[in-house]
């Protein structure tokens, strides 16, 4: 938006212009972290949970700010000597969003939306790595996929971006078509489904009809072959693609990696690349978000860091996949709380602790109250700790060089703790 000026920022965000600050081009950044605030930025003021972000907006026109998007009581405040445009709104978070659509629509670019149970992170990472060697691209960070992440992250595209990537979050029934009625993305993706947010929507039939929310904003959908509860929500006129079946689609490519879900989540990202006129090949350049499955050797041992979240879909794939390795020591397991299953919780984590044993662990550590089911139906060398530090303390002394170390739970389990004894 650098060349938008005052007027157009305001008239965008749907804002009353109280003050047009220093005249000239718009903001180089949009910000909602007060503390991050510096030259040249938008600093947008939203009600968070322990705070009002608006009224930190004089403090953001000292740093330097070029302006503030605020609630109107907040804007009548700040003092008129205070260099910087202020924008008043009723609703900020809104104004926010309407800027972002706007944005979009100037940046002209094609807009790629990922959505789904597991992989979403992984999928959008694959997918910029397809297409960085032909399109200029921006894709959204790591957990930027709500009603206040997606929209920055549509603001932080650069003005010659060609293809942007979005990956849409989703705890409940309409966020995905919020999200995508900002993105107005042109393809959609949708990765898998599976027994995430259960306590909420209460079965898997609903969280189907929750994610098919994307296909109705997009010319060409992209799905899972193997997943007809989301057949009932296709329109006539969408153009779809199922992946999944044909693996001939990966041939020319050279993937840094072989697990079976792994190469499920690059098949999703080739139709998506082909959608938008892209035909990937060659040695990928993948980097991959930090904790979604980073494989980092320290004295011996061996750590697969894929601790960001889970669910019991990507339980078994992470589990297939430590099944699948032939290290010099033992597979070990540190393995958390899946969080959000509602009723079907305990099943579902003891449904894990027999898949740990089916595919071959030598060693389970579990990780809270949940977890802690999952070392009933496991026959081998099993260890319940409460919380993610006494895991980390018992895992740090338990493990040898030659081990390969599985660490997996929701995220709000902070099983980060143990990546890091193990790597420190």
């Amino acid at each position: 938006m650098r060349d938008w000026g005052a007027v157009r920022v305001a008239r965008e965000a749907g804002a009353e212009l109280v003050r047009a600050g220093v005249a000239g081009g718009g903001p180089m950044r949009t910000v909602i972290d007060s503390r991050s605030v510096g030259p040249g930025d938008l600093f947008v003021g939203l009600v968070g949970e322990h705070a009002d972000g608006g009224r930190f907006a004089a403090g953001g026109l000292e740093a330097g700010a070029w302006g503030v998007l605020v609630a109107p009581e907040h804007a009548e405040a700040i003092d008129p000597a205070l260099p910087g445009a202020v924008l008043a709104s009723p609703a900020p978070l809104t104004s926010l969003q309407a800027l972002a659509r706007a944005w979009r629509r100037e940046l002209g670019a094609q807009v790629i939306a990922i959505t789904g149970s597991v992989g979403k992170t992984s999928t959008k990472d694959i997918l910029r790595a397809l297409l960085a060697p032909q399109r200029r691209v921006h894709a959204s960070r790591a957990n930027f996929n709500t009603e206040i992440g997606l929209p920055l992250e549509i603001l932080a595209a650069p003005a010659d971006t060609e293809v942007l990537v979005l990956e849409m979050g989703m705890r409940g029934a309409g966020q995905i078509a919020e999200l995508a009625a900002i993105a107005e993305p042109d393809v959609g993706v949708i990765t898998a489904l599976g027994e995430v947010h259960l306590e909420l929507l209460g079965s898997m039939d609903a969280i189907a009809q929750a994610k098919a929310e994307l296909v109705q904003h997009v010319r060409v959908a992209i799905l899972p072959a193997q997943e007809p509860r989301l057949w009932p929500y296709l329109p006539a006129a969408l153009e779809t693609v199922f992946f999944g079946e044909d693996a001939s689609w990966l041939d020319g490519l050279d993937l840094p990696f072989t697990s079976a879900h792994m190469r499920a989540n690059a098949l999703a990202a080739v139709a998506a690349a082909r959608a938008v006129g892209v035909q990937p090949a060659g040695h990928v350049d993948l980097e991959l978000s930090a904790m979604r499955g980073q494989v980092v050797e320290h004295r011996g041992v061996t750590v697969v860091d894929d601790c960001y979240n889970a669910n019991p879909l990507s339980m078994r794939a992470a589990l297939d996949d430590l099944s699948s390795k032939r290290p010099a020591g033992r597979r070990v397991a540190v393995l958390g709380d899946m969080l959000e299953l509602g009723p079907q919780a305990v099943a579902l984590h003891r449904d894990v602790g027999a898949q740990a044993a089916r595919a071959g662990v030598d060693v389970l550590v579990t990780v809270g109250p949940l977890a802690a089911e999952m070392a009933a139906p496991f026959a081998g060398e099993a260890h319940v700790t409460a919380d993610a530090a006494a895991a980390a303390e018992l895992v740090a002394g338990l493990v040898a060089p030659g081990d390969l170390v599985l660490v997996k739970a929701s995220r709000g389990v902070r099983l980060e703790a143990v990546t890091e004894a193990l790597t420190r």
